[in-house]
């Protein structure tokens, strides 16, 4: 498995409990339990098993990798077990090799394509609009008369921010309710603790476009801005290819990027049935951008206003 292109073993786990959770928390793709007595019953002929847990909330990152678990398999014990040892090996396989495709058995897409395409939707618009919305006072000049008032400059970007949170929640409604009844995706967890921490998601994405609306000098700008950000956070965060099936430096660039933490997040807790505790795993470094991006668009938005 380690020589292949489609497993990196890395982690040895020393209980059901840390196996459970490692897939829960989206932690390890895979979980291969090898049972006690497994090379005394290869010795033997006896067909041991071997179970291969995977986290199917993504079906095409599972896919490919499962199948090619049966030949590598196969294979490497044939292989080992050459001369003496060889005629006692079972046909077809030496070993009885059992999947278990955890959070989504059916293998059904939408399961992971609709939750993660409220991100992406939030993501798209919710930065957009709100680096127009400043753009376009600029332009039409109504930012004079906002300068003229005694607020200070993070008074001004939560004005701006507040109200597009609301707009947020009604898309998450509009989208929540199409994947409940229109595409059956089963909500294990909590909706509720969805929309509360979603908040955190869409101010992030909000500060993102508030910050270039203070780079950018028209709406044409605003616009090539707002897609500069949303392309790496829709082909990086895991949405449309196998977060661990991209290069190291990919994934580097999609781990600072909110939208593949917030993908996470949600189908953990729609489809894993995660709480709040190990939801907040998934929250923190969404927050950390969120800080991030709050204090440089507050250094760029002071230079504006002077």
């Amino acid at each position: 498995m380690q020589t292949s292109s489609y497993f990196d073993v890395d982690t040895m786990l020393t209980s059901r409990a840390e196996a459970d959770e490692a897939l829960r928390l989206g932690q390890e793709q895979f979980v291969l339990t090898i049972p006690q007595n497994f090379g005394r019953k290869l010795m033997r002929g006896e067909q041991p098993v071997l179970l291969i847990e995977a986290d199917a909330t993504d079906p095409s990152a599972t896919a490919g990798a499962i199948a090619a678990l049966r030949e590598i398999t196969t294979s490497a014990i044939r292989r080992d077990l050459q001369g003496a040892f060889s005629s006692l090996i079972p046909e077809p396989a030496p070993v009885d090799l059992r999947i278990h495709r955890n959070y989504n058995p059916e293998i059904k897409t939408q399961y992971n394509i609709v939750p993660g395409l409220m991100g992406v939707i939030l993501t798209l618009t919710l930065v957009m609009i709100t680096s127009l919305a400043i753009t376009k006072e600029r332009e039409r000049g109504t930012m004079e008369n906002l300068l003229t008032t005694p607020i200070r400059p993070l008074e001004v970007m939560l004005g701006k921010i507040v109200p597009y949170i609301f707009v947020g929640y009604v898309q998450m409604t509009l989208i929540m309710v199409a994947a409940k009844f229109l595409f059956g995706v089963p909500f294990q967890g909590s909706v509720v603790l969805v929309f509360l921490l979603s908040v955190v998601f869409i101010a992030a994405n909000l500060t993102v476009g508030v910050t270039i609306s203070t780079v950018a000098r028209n709406q044409l700008q605003a616009v090539q801005l707002s897609i500069f950000f949303f392309l790496p956070s829709l082909l990086l965060s895991g949405f449309m290819f196998p977060f661990r099936g991209m290069p190291v430096w990919a994934q580097t660039i999609g781990s600072v990027l909110p939208l593949t933490h917030y993908l996470r997040m949600v189908r953990g807790i729609l489809l894993k049935g995660i709480g709040p505790v190990d939801a907040l795993h998934h929250v923190w470094p969404v927050a950390l951008f969120l800080l991030a991006v709050l204090a440089v668009g507050l250094k760029r938005f002071r230079r504006t206003l002077d």
